[in-house]
């Protein structure tokens, strides 16, 4: 332990026994305990629990070394602050050290937090990162409570239930959403697991129950329509349900509901490689995490098949997966990272992914700069059509989404042929006239892609001399596309599938340079096939296929 870490836990020795305790406590009652520890089943990034080992705590692009580590410094504000204020890391550092070798380390860094934190409501008491907090102190409580220390133990422990207080009172303050859900349930899993807290679970239940309800569509997917906190809310959930059965009390039967829906949604956005397709500034993230999660969470669901609020339909046959945005954008209100995507799709063929959307930084911190962010965001950016190159929902100055598609209408059926989507939106109906009609066929030998894209004219407002658009089919990283000899074709060959051909009636295929953000939030190169046509007043139809060669 370094000089610094022994002056903290001095300090916090401290703040247990001398009088700065009753401002952690409020009085000098006994300690309080946990009544039961519950069991974390997903298993951890071992690779960022050895960097936390080695001293470094890792986010995304961005690192920090916990020797130097200071939480007021670090805040509570930004992408690597959060994630080392909630402290999920401790599933990682449990992944790549045994209970002995990693509770040196989490100590001190708890210790850390309570000098920083503990005896002062501050921006780390927020809501949402008291209930992220409270789900992963008590999950791994054998690492951040192993010490004799019994000051130490009593300031953390007091600090714990101090904190599920402030959550009782604040929680409905959190932002509507996953933060609120995750507020609540840290509420649920103090009142469960601390000492004297039994009295307070149907409190804190029907507060999660609220804050569920507003969160979810009815089809069990965020009204934010961002994959990655999907992901999350899965995550939070199993954490839940862990914390019941360790308490021996059985999850009401509207929470149950609740999470197998979530899980359901979830699955309608994974790909072949099991990593999440890229909606809404988000990216696919890390598919071994993703899977931990999804494996992890206790629960059992199919992938969603008729999605209502969530909107990401999703068609598979033999290992070729095709996820479509057939839904209006979220509300501006439920976050900043909307786009505009509307009938975009992502396709994989087993692990490869194919056809893709450029994607974006998600929840992570990031180094590309701000205009590049907002441009990922644009219709240009998702695979889909573009008419004259505009959004076909206006993204404003200050990030949040703005006019355009209000409404989409969607028919799905399935025979013993095919899948077929059919869904138009009115995106383009104000400023050219236009709705957008796109129709997706996958087969059932999961061989063959066709689509159908289709402007057709509503209203008056129609251009004499023709509209300009574009369909453009992003190629995830690693895809290389050759034009055939007549200009209406092209072979995309990859690392992980057979070769694919792509073929357009009725007009030229074009090549352009793209670029696709991974799992890491990194961009890379890549390209992009295009389709540009020109929409008379009478409207435009383009059709188009991918089919494997083998």
């Amino acid at each position: 332990m370094s000089a610094r870490d022994a002056a903290a836990r001095d300090v916090v020795r401290k703040l247990a026994k001398g009088s700065l305790l009753s401002r952690l406590t409020g009085s000098r009652r006994q300690p309080l305990r946990l009544t039961a520890v519950p069991r974390d089943h997903v298993h951890g990034d071992r690779r960022a629990g050895d960097a936390l080992l080695s001293g470094t705590f890792v986010c995304g692009p961005e690192t920090l070394s916990l020797a130097d580590l200071d939480f007021a410094a670090v805040g509570a504000d930004g992408p690597v602050a959060e994630q080392l204020q909630g402290f999920s890391w401790l599933r990682d550092l449990a992944a790549a050290a045994t209970r002995e070798k990693g509770a040196k380390l989490a100590e001190a860094v708890v210790g850390r937090w309570l000098l920083a934190h503990g005896t002062r409501v501050d921006a780390a008491w927020r809501p949402e990162l008291w209930g992220e907090r409270i789900l992963f102190w008590t999950a791994y409580a054998p690492y951040i409570l192993s010490s004799t220390d019994s000051g130490y133990r009593s300031a953390l422990l007091n600090t714990l239930a101090r904190g599920a207080r402030h959550l009782e009172s604040n929680a409905e303050r959190a932002p509507a959403g996953l933060k609120r859900v995750t507020a609540w349930a840290g509420a649920v899993a103090a009142a469960l697991l601390v000492q004297g807290g039994v009295a307070r679970v149907a409190r804190a239940e029907s507060g999660l129950g609220r804050a569920l309800s507003s969160a979810q569509s009815d089809d069990g997917g965020l009204i934010s329509r961002t994959p990655w906190e999907q992901a999350l809310l899965v995550d939070r959930l199993g954490l839940l349900r862990s914390a019941y059965f360790a308490a021996k009390h059985t999850p009401p039967e509207s929470f149950e509901t609740a999470a197998a829906a979530a899980l359901s949604a979830l699955h309608g956005v994974i790909l072949g490689d099991g990593g999440l397709s890229s909606w809404e500034g988000g990216n696919a993230g890390s598919s071994a995490r993703l899977t931990a999660i999804v494996e992890g969470c206790g629960m059992r669901a199919r992938p969603l098949r008729q999605p209502r609020g969530w909107g990401f339909h999703r068609l598979s046959a033999l290992g070729t997966i095709v996820v479509m945005d057939a839904a209006p954008p979220p509300a501006a209100k439920t976050g900043s990272s909307g786009s505009a995507s509307t009938l975009a799709f992502e396709l994989s063929d087993g692990p490869q992914r194919l056809i893709v959307n450029c994607g974006g930084p998600g929840a992570g911190p990031t180094l590309m700069p701000p205009e590049l962010v907002s441009a990922l965001r644009t219709t240009a950016a998702h695979s889909t059509v573009t008419v004259a190159d505009s959004n076909s929902t206006a993204i404003l100055s200050d990030g949040t989404l703005g006019k355009g598609v209000t409404d989409v209408l969607i028919d799905r059926t399935e025979d013993n042929d095919s899948s077929r989507i059919e869904a138009s939106h009115d995106g383009y109906s104000r400023s050219f006239g236009l709705t957008h009609r796109r129709s997706l066929v996958l087969g059932n030998d999961g061989k063959e892609l066709r689509g159908i894209d289709e402007l057709a004219p509503k209203g008056r407002r129609r251009s004499k001399d023709g509209t300009s658009f574009a369909i453009r089919f992003h190629l995830a990283h690693g895809i290389e596309p050759t034009i055939t000899a007549d200009g209406m074709g092209a072979i995309l060959r990859s690392p992980s599938a057979p070769p694919w051909n792509f073929r357009s009636r009725g007009a030229a295929i074009g090549v352009e340079e793209s670029l696709v953000v991974d799992g890491h939030g990194i961009p890379h190169r890549t390209m992009q096939l295009v389709i540009n046509g020109e929409a008379a007043a009478s409207g435009a139809e383009v059709h188009w296929q991918f089919r494997r060669s083998s």
